[in-house]
């Protein structure tokens, strides 16, 4: 018979993407669309170069 191990995830990826989001939506809610583009190119991310 075999036993199934749980092992406590160290990190939850949709957990902190989801927290991610909401916070992002928070801060938009009220911003019209020139705004909001305006958030979006302010909190870009760089890319690193390849």
């Amino acid at each position: 018979m075999k036993t199934k191990v749980k092992i406590e995830k160290t990190f939850d990826t949709v957990k902190v993407f989801r927290a991610i989001k909401e916070k992002i939506a928070k801060e938009t809610e009220q911003m019209n669309f020139d705004q909001f583009k305006a958030y979006l190119k302010k909190n870009q991310i760089k890319q690193a170069a390849k």
